[in-house]
């Protein structure tokens, strides 16, 4: 006589109501609690003027916090933002106490084995600027030869003062004259120095120019960029691939629009071209 197990119909049951929970459970992501929840949590180090900071209200504002409110727009969710130092940032997004990062990163191959970059809104690169009023510099044929023998305005201890030391180890080895640097402690110093022709020329990161120039449009004249250049997006973590096109397919939409440029305009003075895909460096 075949035997019955009079509870076999429940256990089947619950086997069959297990294996639908574990197949939602591994369909659902970041994205799907995001908008289940209504809200998108950031991390931040808002100390980064003019990308993101806090003003005087004590509210996170700049370039980044205007794009991603245009973000959560598009989700129809609201930003939560957890601020915290820079350097815990990445740990903060790969554990997972966050589900997206919102501070500006360069993007660079490093980074990129630990998360996934989104579309980029910004770039790093250092440029020269010099008084209007001087033509001596062509933004057509702007080479690092074409700075032998002027005066450099930088910070001391900054990256565009080593820029400027390389330069001068290139400019030696041609049989060049050497740039002159005229070492200063911040940037409103580099302009002074510039405006009262103690130097020839500013070097320093296009964002940094770009306000410079908003301030002072008819006495100013930037004349190209020199150096090397890196991204600037953020991350999500790198299982995440449907909430990070979803932020990279609103910058996209934004850059495609306009909008991007008039907030790039806005808040740093300068604008970009940028790639939406194949902008990870191979190191």
């Amino acid at each position: 006589m075949k035997k019955t197990f009079p509870g076999f119909p429940l256990v089947l049951a619950a086997m069959t109501l297990g294996v639908s929970l574990h197949a939602s459970v591994s369909t659902a992501d970041t994205l799907d609690d995001v908008k289940a929840r209504g809200t998108l949590v950031v991390a931040i180090d808002p100390t980064f003027a003019p990308y993101e900071y806090t003003d005087d209200s004590g509210a996170i504002t700049g370039y980044t916090p205007a794009i991603m409110a245009q973000v959560a727009k598009s989700l129809g969710v609201k930003v939560e933002y957890q601020k915290m130092a820079f350097s815990g940032i990445i740990p903060a997004l790969i554990s997972g106490s966050v589900d997206a990062e919102g501070s500006s990163l360069n993007v660079t191959a490093e980074r990129a084995g630990k998360v996934l970059f989104v579309a980029p809104f910004g770039k790093s690169v250092n440029a020269v600027m010099t008084r209007a009023d001087d033509k001596r510099l062509d933004p057509a044929s702007l080479k690092i030869e074409s700075l032998a023998g002027l005066s450099a305005a930088v910070k001391t201890t900054s990256a565009p003062e080593q820029l400027v030391k390389q330069f001068n180890v290139e400019l030696k080895a041609k049989g060049l004259a050497p740039i002159k640097i005229v070492g200063v402690d911040s940037v409103d110093q580099t302009l002074s120095a510039l405006m009262t022709k103690r130097a020839d020329f500013i070097l320093d990161d296009i964002t940094v120019l770009g306000s410079l120039r908003k301030q002072h449009p008819d006495n100013l004249r930037q004349v190209g960029e020199l150096g090397d250049s890196q991204w600037i997006s953020w991350a999500t973590r790198k299982d995440d691939t449907r909430l990070n096109k979803a932020i990279s397919d609103q910058i996209i939409a934004m850059k495609n629009s306009g909008d991007l440029q008039k907030l790039q305009q806005q808040y740093l003075g300068v604008t970009f071209d940028l790639p939406s895909q194949d902008f990870i460096p191979a190191k």
